[in-house]
């Protein structure tokens, strides 16, 4: 292969170290490291939450309303998938105490966030109308 490698190995060392910025993403949330935690973003991205129709524009803005928040958080990433400039995550992010679901969609550019959307669920017990037909989703996946 030529200077730098087949364009196969470097995708995939693209992808390996995407994935490990993005763990480092959710790691230094958990920690409450909130430089590490927006240095994945672009100085002009975005962050979109549907639910409540909010759009931040820029890294200072997104890390300042994370700054603001009033609950005490927690953060466990269950899966990173992902290739390319489309990433997902999909984590349990505890707000004093109480689990919420998130998605997260990262879109990159140039190597950095340049929009992510992240939606929020809360959890819901299963209705027993569907009991014979669901297994249960293993505590470890969920």
């Amino acid at each position: 292969p030529g200077k730098g490698g087949s364009p196969m190995n470097r995708a995939v060392d693209r992808d390996a170290s995407t994935r490990a910025r993005i763990a480092e993403h959710w790691e230094a949330s958990e920690r409450g490291d909130s430089d590490t935690e927006h240095a994945i973003y672009a100085a002009d991205g975005i962050l979109d939450y549907p639910q409540s129709g909010e759009r931040f524009r820029g890294r200072s803005k997104i890390q300042a309303q994370r700054g603001g928040h009033p609950a005490e958080r927690h953060f466990t990433v269950l899966r990173i998938r992902g290739a390319g400039d489309l990433w997902v995550s999909e984590c349990v992010i505890t707000y004093d105490g109480a689990p919420t679901y998130s998605v997260s969609i990262m879109e990159f550019t140039d190597g950095q966030v340049s929009h992510e959307t992240q939606y929020f669920a809360d959890p819901f017990p299963a209705p027993s109308s569907r009991a014979a037909l669901a297994e249960r989703i293993p505590d470890r996946d969920r």
